[in-house]
């Protein structure tokens, strides 16, 4: 059987995980994109036919990454979970968290990198608005497809969100036994205060009935 070259989207894939492997090994500013290619099995050109530069690698592994983290909490909603919804929530970004800890350290870094960088800041400010986004529209369809109201505007709380699991993550990496596995489940229905009760209400009405 002649032996069939890998797709576009197969070879991007090869070039995203290896990227994810050598930038979590090294770092990324220790990091070339020969030595990327070379983990993937791939040529630099092989590389740059999918990526304009190392910029754009690091941006769309982490905008994937958070894109993943979105859809499994969505995934993880029950819609007959009543007020647990964001205890349910919670609980996978707090897998997440514990799981992919080098995704933190490595938004870490480019943050640290970007700060001088006016290009690169720019660049990380587009991809974290294009995030914040997701998370907002995300919010907006658990509130409305389980029937309550958001404590505040689905912008501000997407920010809360991410700046909560993105620094609890960090202090989970620095020190594992710190942060407690329910803390940010308690966070969370603290602050959406009456959308809680609302639920709660809910739930025990449909008990009722």
């Amino acid at each position: 059987m002649a032996r069939t070259r890998p797709t576009r989207a197969e070879t991007r894939r090869q070039v995203l995980d290896a990227a994810f492997e050598v930038f979590g090994q090294r770092g990324i500013a220790a990091t070339s994109l020969t030595e990327v290619a070379a983990a993937a099995g791939l040529t630099k050109g092989a590389v740059y036919s999918n990526f304009d530069s190392k910029d754009e690698l690091v941006l769309t592994l982490m905008e994937e990454h958070a894109g993943h983290r979105i859809q499994a909490s969505l995934d993880a909603v029950d819609a007959d979970g009543g007020a647990d919804v964001f205890g349910q929530v919670a609980a996978v970004l707090v897998r997440e968290m514990r799981a992919d800890a080098v995704w933190h350290r490595l938004l870490a870094e480019y943050f640290a990198l970007a700060h001088h960088d006016p290009r690169k800041q720019k660049a990380l400010q587009g991809r974290r608005r294009e995030v914040r986004a997701t998370v907002a529209r995300a919010l907006v369809q658990v509130s409305e497809g389980l029937g309550f109201a958001l404590p505040m505007p689905a912008d501000d709380l997407a920010i809360v969100f991410l700046a909560l699991s993105n620094g609890m993550a960090v202090e989970s990496d620095i020190d594992p036994g710190g942060v407690p596995d329910d803390l940010l489940a308690r966070v969370l229905t603290l602050i959406a205060g009456d959308a809680v009760v609302a639920l709660r209400e809910a739930a025990a009405r449909a008990s009722v009935d």
